[in-house]
């Protein structure tokens, strides 16, 4: 199963004008606050494109020590850990994922890649209380025509509202 869990500002951005990830606009982010940690401790695996990925490797501690990685990308980064998984080719990757529990920690190009698939399971966006005026949408990277099925809306303790649904 894959899925992915992306924060977005009440006026629809998941990034911040900056480009970094929407979340971090928050002064009291936490990724324990937010579920993340929780959320990634049910997964054996992640899958990323080379643009989120990147970052990582120059992290003093690399993210995802227990997890099997997966990285969206035409060539190899220099650094990239020898047990990482890269290739360019969604469906590829996809299959070589089947029967895991995965993570997907992407921005929107990616998500559409395996949304197109119809490999991407759950979609959970995490609607902060906050607005950002720019950045980057969701869409229109994934089409507009995705077929999303409400699951739950949970309130999450820092006033940010989690909505899952089913893709498909």
């Amino acid at each position: 199963m894959i899925r992915t869990r992306l924060c977005t500002s009440a006026d629809g951005y998941v990034t911040r004008p900056d480009g970094w990830p929407a979340q971090l606009a928050d002064p009291d982010w936490s990724p324990d606050a937010y579920g993340f940690v929780e959320f990634q401790a049910g997964c054996d695996a992640v899958l990323m494109g080379r643009t989120t990925f990147e970052p990582a490797l120059g992290a003093p501690d690399w993210p995802w020590a227990d997890l099997d990685v997966f990285v969206l990308g035409s060539h190899r980064p220099e650094g990239t850990p020898e047990r990482v998984v890269v290739d360019g080719d969604p469906a590829r990757l996809a299959e070589q994922m089947r029967g895991r529990e995965v993570h997907l920690v992407g921005g929107p190009k990616t998500v559409e890649a395996f949304r197109a698939l119809g490999a991407l399971d759950e979609l959970r966006l995490i609607l902060m209380p906050l607005l950002l005026g720019g950045g980057l949408q969701l869409t229109p990277a994934v089409s507009t025509d995705a077929r999303l099925t409400f699951r739950r809306a949970e309130p999450l303790p820092t006033g940010a509202v989690e909505l899952v649904y089913a893709c498909g």
